[in-house]
Parts: C-alpha cells; structure tokens; sequence
C-alpha cells in the first residue's frame, strides 16, 4: 500500500469515529456496543475477483486494526451459489453483515422485506452524495434514502478477442462500428480456420444470459431497453426473433467444453490462445490481466456490435443487515469501500470503472480509462442478466428461456418460458 493510500485511511478512520458517533437509525441501535467482527458475504472468487476483494478488506483493516474480518464469499459465477446462501440465512435469521448485491431490483427486495439499513448517513460523507451518478444513487435509494454503497460499474456490452488468433485466420482486428454480420462473418472463418471461434463459460449460467443480452441490445438499442425495462417490448415481435436468431447463430460457434467452463476459464482460455471472442462484462479485463495476457498485445476489445456509445453495467454493490450483529462495523466497512482510494485500487484489479466520479483513472489502463470515459458521458442501462432492471423472478425467468432455446433453438419454446416465469405469484417477501 502506497504512503499516500495510509495517510489517507488514516484520516479516513478519524473521520469515520466522528461519522458513527453521530448516526441513529438502525445502523446505530442494533447492538449495545462495538464489536471486534465483521462477517462480509460476495461470490467474489476467481483470481481477479479475490484480489481486489482484497483490497477493499486491507483497507478496512488499516483504518480499524483489530477487527476480525471474515470473508464469507461463495464460489459461483453471478452469484447463482451465493443467493442461495444468502437467502437461507436470512430466512433462519442469521444474515452476514455486510453483503454483495446490485442496484434496482436486487436491492429492492432486500427493501420490500424490510432486511437492509437505511446508509443514508455515509452518502453525506467525503461528498459521496455529490460525486454518484443521480441515476444510480436513485437506483440503491427508497423514499430519499440510501440502502447500498457501490463501488465500481462493470461495463457488459464488451466483445473480447485474441489478437494472434485472428491473425491467424486472417480475421481483420474489429474496430468501433463492428457489425453483427461482420462478427458471424468472422466467426466462420475462425472455425474454418480450425480456431475455437467463441469463448463461453456456461457452466456459470450469467455467461450465456451475458451473450443474449449483449445480442439483444444490438438489436433494440436504447429505446427498446427502455421498452424493455417498463414491460412494453413484444418479447414475441421481429426484433426480439431476430436476437434469438443471432444468438442460435453464436451458440453454434461456441466452444464445445463451454457447458464445463465457468466464465473465468472460459477467459483463461481467450488468454491461452484456446479460444478467440468472448462476450463478457469486464471482469474479464480483470482476469485477462490476472492471467498474464497483455493489452493491445496478446488481447484487445470493442464494444459488442450494435452498442456503440452505450453502458449496460453491472455495479458491485454492498448492504448492510438491518439486525446486523456487528452494525458499527458494517457501516464502518461501507464508507471505507466509497473512498476515492479505495475504490481507485480496487477497479484498477477488478477491471471495473470507479462509482465515484472525481477519482483520477489517468494511473488505470488504457481499457479501464475509455470504460470510465464511457461511464461519465454514455447512456447507462441497468441489467436483466444480473437483477438491476427487472424483477427477481423476471430475472430467473430470462435464464430459463435462455436455457430452454439453448437445447432447443426454438423461438416458440424461448417466449412460452419466459411467459410461464413472468405469470407465476412470486412468494410475499420475508
């Protein structure tokens, strides 16, 4: 850790007993004193994603040494494991601290059963209020309150590819303006070429819920996302046909192990030189780099075709429990991650963009400084892959449907799962 990182943690940790000295609400009352613990629960487990989980607890240490931090992270890609977890704990009473969520309707639903504390108090602190997007403050906020600290935007909408690969089969290296067309053009001739054309981690269900996604916002564009998002999108109609057509198309290109891959060895192998496209959100970047491949040499990247100049993200968000056993802390904990350094350190490992919009990126990357440049000035779409833009229950009736027309390749048979899904009573909240 760099002097600078300490001497501002230190600040940071004296500024933090003033803020927790003061704060009421449930944060404050749910326990008689301090404690020495702190138990945080995230699906955070491949190398990137342990690295800069990391971060976030060594800086939380170096402000308040002694307090005995206990990561509960459950291994699964998109978290599919960790729900699961998480949702029994709950049910039994006994939540973690402090847990990964994501804005929208994720957070929601921790909202509606009523299981999360009001952060409010940590959003008045080292400007954080001022320096988050208004649209995702909003999206972690109920009735002016704030329930979830972030800290970074992982952009979706990427399209990742090894360069000597396409050199190979003579592919020319995609450029801004790649076209759906040109992307199946060159998948053929990769595989003809005796190329794995398509990297797919599908083990890990988010991976090919990602691809769909990625496909279907190259064909409705931000105003059918907005369509989407308010439940006016004829999931029936040519434009959503034709994205499920595309994405046949792709599934045929995929690598044959993709069912055993989970998405960060679906990565290693872009990185290997096993595999040549990969659609993925940039936690890729961050495995890419993890994995020894080097930007601009070994890989390289543009937006998926048809989402230039857009943001599909997926933000790493953290709550804390309303009847949390070590609130002090846990709150503790979400305003050290909302920090400017910390949250510098931790995208830069993660391959993500800074929630907060005064940090300096210009010591990040080449990649991760376009992916915050693109994050300040771009539209920014909230997710179905991950829960932000729709419902739970919409949410794991979108990776039925994905599963279903995967075997099938049957449009009819993609529409009536996600019908079934959609119309089902989602039970009332704990």
């Amino acid at each position: 850790m760099t002097r600078n990182r300490r001497s501002g943690l230190a600040v940071l940790a004296a500024g933090l007993a003033l803020l927790l000295a003061g704060c009421g609400g449930p944060a404050s009352t749910a326990t008689s004193g301090p404690t020495r613990n702190l138990e945080v629960l995230s699906w955070w487990t491949s190398g990137s994603e342990r690295a800069a989980l990391n971060v976030l607890f060594d800086d939380f240490r170096t402000a308040h040494p002694g307090v005995d931090v206990r990561n509960a992270a459950v291994a699964g890609g998109g978290g599919s494991n960790a729900h699961v977890v998480l949702a029994n704990r709950l049910l039994g009473g006994d939540p973690p601290d402090v847990w990964q969520t994501h804005p929208g309707a994720s957070i929601e639903q921790y909202i509606d059963a009523g299981q999360i504390a009001d952060v409010s108090s940590i959003y008045q602190h080292d400007k954080l209020s001022s320096v988050t997007r208004q649209d995702l403050r909003q999206a972690v906020s109920r009735d002016g309150k704030q329930y979830g600290v972030s800290t970074g935007a992982h952009r979706i909408n990427m399209l990742w590819f090894n360069k000597r690969l396409l050199d190979k089969a003579t592919v020319t290296v995609p450029a801004g303006g790649y076209t759906a067309d040109a992307l199946l053009n060159d998948l053929a001739k990769l595989k003809a070429a005796g190329v794995v054309p398509l990297c797919l981690g599908a083990k890990d269900p988010f991976a090919s819920a990602e691809l769909f996604e990625n496909t279907l916002l190259g064909v409705i564009g931000a105003d059918g996302w907005a369509s989407l998002t308010s439940d006016r999108l004829n999931w029936n109609g040519p434009q959503v046909r034709q994205a499920l057509g595309r994405f046949g198309t792709m599934l045929d290109y995929a690598d044959p192990e993709a069912g055993a891959l989970t998405w960060d060895q679906a990565t290693r192998k872009l990185a290997a030189g096993e595999c040549a496209f990969e659609s993925m959100n940039d936690s890729a970047y961050g495995e890419l780099v993890v994995d020894g491949a080097k930007e601009g040499t070994d890989f390289d990247y543009v937006p998926y075709p048809g989402t230039d100049n857009l943001f599909l993200t997926v933000v790493d968000t953290f709550v804390m429990a309303k009847n949390a056993k070590d609130p002090q802390n846990a709150q503790a904990f979400l305003a050290t991650i909302a920090t400017a350094p910390t949250q510098l350190a931790f995208n830069k490992l993660k391959g993500s963009a800074p929630l907060r919009t005064d940090v300096d990126v210009r010591s990040l990357p080449p990649y991760q400084q376009s992916a915050a440049k693109a994050f300040a000035q771009d539209p920014v779409l909230l997710s179905i892959t991950h829960g932000e833009a729709k419902s739970p229950q919409f949410q794991q009736g979108f990776y039925d449907a994905i599963a279903a027309f995967a075997q099938s390749k049957d449009i009819n048979v993609f529409n009536q799962a996600l019908l079934d899904a959609v119309n089902q009573v989602p039970p009332p909240p704990h």
